[in-house]
């Protein structure tokens, strides 16, 4: 079985993870271009017997409209639509809201439907006609379930070891067995055809990390509970660029030899007292870009590079100093969304997902770039946001997207090799 997320998400992943034992693997529309997104599903799902996608928000909802949605997945793939819909409240209006989603793209192919949050027989039954007026599948109905449920933070469900995922998802695999008919689902999503509709991509892009294509360089990729928003394709190719190990900020007391660290996105403001007591990787960092290492970093990445990161009662704790800024979680504000950046006539996508903001460091004191950038939301909106850049260092708050474009990558900090 081989799990795909649609969208940008990290957090949904590393529960399909936990939950199939198999990496899985974001597929969006907004970050990625089609080719990309058919080698992607080509690669991991050619080695599946069943692929399941899971769609992010509604069916229709994307960046712009559709733009980004898992309709727009699902119509490039070809792939069967189960839907899941609260009917808590909902009797034989379920048929017009049922009716609603197959009119409004009738290319793509609702299969079934399963209704989520209904107690009793006798109310599944009403919705049970609904769906098979509208000539939709119905497949069964869920009560709610304590048992099942998974704390949130920040929009998404944890996945820290505080949580133990795996008696809650045997749990909830044994609730769907009782009410869902899983044989049927079967059935109705079959694609004999599927594995030769699928075109077999010009690359494989698990290919890109065998020892072929190191270069002599040595990346480092920062890797623990803090640090851990990270894209397989965007490993995968990093790899195309140099021998990839991984470290941990928060437990490492040295820094392996490195041509490039990689700092991605995570939860540092969840470790603040521990990266900030592990002075002696602080310190060895900022020796190793002071003596012209190269750093890439995202969000919380970025995060760790400044003086000092403050929690939400105001105590500071220092970072490596990197760079001249302070972030924190004081009067913390949600900043969600895809971006695109244009450097040097190259476009690197992205988005952007923080409550974190600059507390100290303004754009006057931000290192000034080298190259010539500019920030354009979904909606092509110019926007006004830091980027820290030099031949040595490229970060910012976005998340970048890069496993099709690791060129402007290497514009960035390689273009002297």
């Amino acid at each position: 079985m081989q799990p795909f997320k649609c969208g940008p998400d990290y957090l949904d992943p590393k529960l399909h993870a936990i939950a199939s034992g198999k990496q899985s693997i974001n597929l969006d529309s907004f970050m990625m271009d089609e080719k990309h997104i058919r080698e992607l599903y080509f690669n991991y799902g050619s080695k599946a017997d069943v692929l399941v996608t899971e769609g992010v928000m509604g069916l229709f909802d994307g960046a712009v409209k559709m733009e980004g949605s898992s309709a727009a997945i699902a119509g490039l793939l070809n792939t069967p639509i189960i839907m899941v819909i609260n009917a808590k409240a909902m009797a034989y209006s379920a048929a017009a809201v049922l009716l609603g989603f197959k009119m409004l793209r009738p290319d793509l192919q609702i299969a079934g439907v399963i209704f989520n949050f209904v107690e009793h027989e006798s109310h599944y039954n009403l919705l049970k006609e609904a769906a098979e007026d509208i000539g939709i599948t119905p497949l069964g109905f869920l009560p709610a379930n304590a048992d099942i449920q998974i704390p949130s933070r920040h929009l998404g469900l944890k996945t820290g070891n505080e949580i133990d995922h795996d008696t809650i998802i045997e749990a909830a695999a044994r609730h769907i067995e009782k009410h869902i008919d899983l044989d049927e689902l079967m059935r109705i999503t079959l694609r004999p055809e599927s594995r030769c509709e699928l075109t077999e991509p010009e690359e494989d892009l698990e290919g890109l990390a065998s020892p072929a294509n190191f270069l002599g360089r040595k990346i480092l990729v920062a890797h623990d509970e803090a640090f851990n928003f990270t894209y397989a394709a965007n490993i995968s190719a990093l790899a195309a660029l140099g021998e990839i190990t991984y470290f941990s900020p928060l437990k490492d007391t040295f820094l392996p030899e490195a041509d490039l660290v990689y700092l991605p996105g995570g939860y540092p403001e969840l470790h603040l007292e521990a990266l900030s007591a592990n002075k002696t990787l602080r310190d060895q960092l900022y020796e190793f870009y002071k003596n012209g290492g190269k750093i890439l970093a995202e969000c919380g990445g970025m995060m760790y590079l400044g003086k000092y990161i403050v929690d939400e009662d105001g105590k500071k704790y220092p970072m490596t100093g990197i760079l001249n800024s302070t972030t924190g979680m004081q009067h913390k504000k949600l900043s969600i969304g895809y971006k695109r950046i244009s450097i040097d006539g190259m476009e690197l996508r992205g988005h952007e997902f923080h409550y974190s903001r600059f507390i100290e460091g303004s754009l006057v004191d931000l290192p000034q770039p080298d190259t010539q950038i500019s920030i354009w939301n979904a909606r092509n909106e110019l926007m006004q946001l830091p980027i820290f850049q030099n031949q040595n260092l490229f970060a910012s708050y976005f998340h970048f997207y890069f496993g099709n474009n690791i060129d402007v990558i290497k514009h960035l900090l390689f273009r002297d090799q």
